[in-house]
């Protein structure tokens, strides 16, 4: 009876949870969204120098797919709304991840990369119309469906950091200790 009750009430020391959580969080993002972000954000890149001023018609077509076949994907036609959503979005795919990455202002990154989701499941949804086998449903015992499985995964992890913080291995905690330090 005493091993069921210290296997039931066994818990991590409160040092080792309060790095774990975060930096596996971290580590677990890095390894499965970093990539997928970035190369998503290259998409949009236009061509040149200057392609960080001036989004792919892909760009257009991945975020706004209706306005974009609306004008024969002729983005020039597309008012300045549209080109500053363009690229706010396309620095967001490179900056976001970048920072949670390297645990700098973490937790706001987490919290951006989250509305960052919740945009990119709508224009999902509404712009491209995935159909419900693509969007899947919770306890349905099928796990692949990319839409509501995938990104409340993608969103739990984030959550952690948000919660816990990067971890120790990050560079809020570098910076958390310099101004302790100087005070």
């Amino acid at each position: 009876m005493r091993f069921i009750n210290l296997l039931v009430n066994w818990k991590f020391p409160a040092q080792v949870d309060d790095w774990i959580s975060p930096t596996l969080a971290r580590l677990l993002f890095a390894g499965i969204l970093l990539v997928y972000y970035w190369n998503s954000a290259v998409t949009k890149l236009g061509d040149g120098i200057f392609g960080i001023f001036s989004p792919s018609a892909g760009a257009y077509a991945q975020m706004f797919p209706e306005a974009a076949a609306a004008v024969s994907y002729d983005t020039s036609q597309l008012g300045i709304v549209y080109w500053f959503i363009a690229v706010a979005g396309m620095y967001a795919e490179f900056i976001l991840p970048l920072l949670i990455l390297i645990g700098l202002f973490s937790r706001l990154a987490a919290l951006g990369m989250i509305g960052f989701i919740i945009v990119q499941t709508y224009v999902d949804l509404v712009g491209h119309g995935l159909d419900s086998k693509s969007v899947g449903a919770w306890f349905d015992r099928l796990p692949d469906a990319t839409i509501w499985d995938q990104r409340m995964l993608w969103v739990f992890l984030l959550i952690t950091i948000i919660i816990k913080g990067a971890g120790p291995l990050s560079l809020d905690q570098i910076l958390s200790n310099r101004l302790a330090f100087k005070n």
